[in-house]
């Protein structure tokens, strides 16, 4: 029997909330309710749920012996023995394929930006992520591409703005994750080799300087950027309360290490970021 249910957890589906990435430029461009730019944006979501599942799934077949010895990633499904390493390689193997084939019927520029997440994802896994600042980059570098993939899908120019936005947030989010590791972790660096690299002083001082960048870069884009919808201004309360309540949770609350964790536990954050999609939508669409 097929395990079905050890496959779809070892994708790691709340993860999947980063591919929601995907619809920056269906919502920015605008183009949110045109049908077309609608379906093609939720295939690339789907197929980024796919590659990105095949991704984790290898991800956790090369960690296997270390995840046994984490106190939370041992209870993955190839840690834990409920997915065979053979049943997990022969499933990243058709989410691989069948992701590809989608995204060149979509559009071959897409594969190619699908390819570039792979590889990058790929070396990332083998060796990327021993590499002190470039590990959260590269983190932050598999966002854009979301962001990317979703232009070229429905065929809107990103703007430059909506990338340092993406990128810095994305960034901010990586260091977070980094932080909680070195703090919560019991023989953090046993687990994660980079993490001998890191201080929490070091940590705090790039979150700090990603803090602001995010903040303002994206007022400026909100000025610039969106068509002349200089009334996108009044979004950024809800972009300064979200960050702040980030830097809350994982300081106060011990939160941060993962950005997922936090969208589904914090009601504040959930309804704070559904506000601000509102009424950004509103600007954009209304005037």
């Amino acid at each position: 029997m097929i395990p079905l249910r050890a496959i779809f957890k070892g994708t790691r589906p709340r993860q999947w909330t980063k591919n929601a990435f995907v619809f920056a430029a269906l919502v920015f461009a605008p183009k949110l309710g045109e049908l077309k730019a609608d379906l093609l944006s939720l295939l690339t979501f789907a197929v980024f749920c796919l590659v990105a599942g095949a991704v984790y799934l290898i991800n956790d077949i090369r960690d296997v012996e270390k995840d046994r010895l984490h106190p939370t990633k041992k209870f993955r499904p190839i840690a834990n023995g409920d997915l065979t390493i053979a049943a997990a390689r022969n499933s990243a193997l058709c989410f691989l394929v069948a992701g590809f084939a989608i995204s060149w019927w979509l559009a071959p520029l897409f594969t190619l930006i699908l390819a570039i997440y792979v590889v990058l994802n790929l070396a990332y896994t083998m060796y990327l992520k021993h590499e002190v600042i470039l590990d959260v980059m590269i983190v932050a570098f598999g966002y854009l591409l979301r962001v990317e993939a979703g232009g070229v899908v429905i065929g809107v120019e990103i703007s430059n703005y909506l990338w340092l936005c993406t990128f810095l947030l994305a960034l901010l989010l990586a260091i977070g994750k980094r932080r909680h590791e070195l703090v919560m972790v019991e023989g953090a660096a046993n687990h994660r080799a980079i993490l001998k690299e890191y201080s929490t002083d070091l940590l705090e001082q790039m979150m700090g300087v990603t803090t602001a960048s995010i903040l303002v870069f994206y007022a400026l884009y909100t000025q610039v950027a969106v068509g002349g919808k200089k009334n996108l201004i009044w979004t950024v309360p809800f972009v300064i309360y979200g960050i702040f309540r980030y830097l809350y949770l994982i300081h106060k609350r011990e939160m941060g290490g993962d950005p997922a964790e936090i969208l589904f536990s914090d009601w504040r954050m959930t309804i704070n970021i559904i506000l601000w999609l509102l009424v950004a939508i509103g600007f954009v669409y209304l005037g």
